[in-house]
């Protein structure tokens, strides 16, 4: 049986973890001011590993939020993975060097695909994972505000290409909306790749996430549905396991 990874998402911007609707920060709802202590309680509740988006890096403010992610990472003992405007490979290295488990990349891996590479081979596939961000079918960059014109298919291949083995897939439509995920586009995507792929957006039940299951999707990153006690995460690694 597959075992689906879940994955609590802690989005932070302006030091808070907050939730965006379709990436717009004019939706931004507060959930907390304490990034620490929300990773706490999920892992408490048993979670896989801990998903950290750097808000402010990927929208381009001034506010640094890496003692945060930082905090998290020192205090965690399950995989801490970190997302979110890491535009250049000294920046990420300093993410590994915090105690990061493993980075995810989205502008950067369509601008420098080399840099990409110098990634692969310093710190191994395992630690680095592309985020494929799609609206219309195709790709989005830049916090959701570019459109790349590449379909999700062309993507995976040229990645594939290079060395990537893990693939963040988000739904923009979807995301923190809570109307289901984008089953369909995620089921092709694996039948036609049977590549590891991290599904967000729109998550709001056991029951989606024992879809997914069933879908073969290798991990759940889950966010607004937990953050408004949609479901506890607690009940899902109960679920999920059995």
């Amino acid at each position: 049986m597959i075992i689906l990874k879940l994955i609590p998402s802690i989005d932070i911007f302006g030091g808070k973890v907050v939730r965006f609707v379709k990436g717009n920060p004019e939706t931004s709802i507060i959930y907390s001011d304490d990034p620490l202590k929300i990773a706490k309680k999920w892992i408490s509740q048993g979670a896989d590993a801990i998903h950290v988006v750097d808000l402010d890096s990927a929208i381009g403010t001034d506010i640094d939020n890496r003692v945060h992610i930082k905090n998290i990472a020192t205090n965690s003992q399950i995989p801490i993975q970190v997302g979110g405007g890491i535009r250049d490979f000294k920046y990420a290295s300093s993410l590994f060097e915090y105690g990061v488990d493993g980075l995810v990349f989205g502008t950067l891996a369509f601008r420098h695909p080399p840099i990409m590479k110098k990634l692969i081979k310093t710190f191994g596939s395992k630690k680095i994972m592309v985020a494929l961000d799609y609206l219309d079918g195709a790709v989005v960059v830049k916090g959701w505000t570019t459109s790349t014109g590449i379909s999700l298919e062309n993507a995976i291949t040229k990645f594939q290409n290079i060395g990537i083995k893990k693939f963040l897939l988000t739904s923009v439509e979807r995301d923190g909306t809570l109307a289901g995920p984008d089953y369909q586009t995620l089921r092709r995507i694996q039948e036609e790749f049977g590549i590891k792929v991290l599904a967000s957006g729109g998550i709001r039940s056991v029951h989606d996430l024992l879809h997914l299951r069933e879908i073969g999707v290798y991990g759940a990153i889950m966010g607004k549905a937990l953050y408004e006690e949609k479901f506890s995460l607690k009940n899902a690694v109960s679920t999920i396991r059995r």
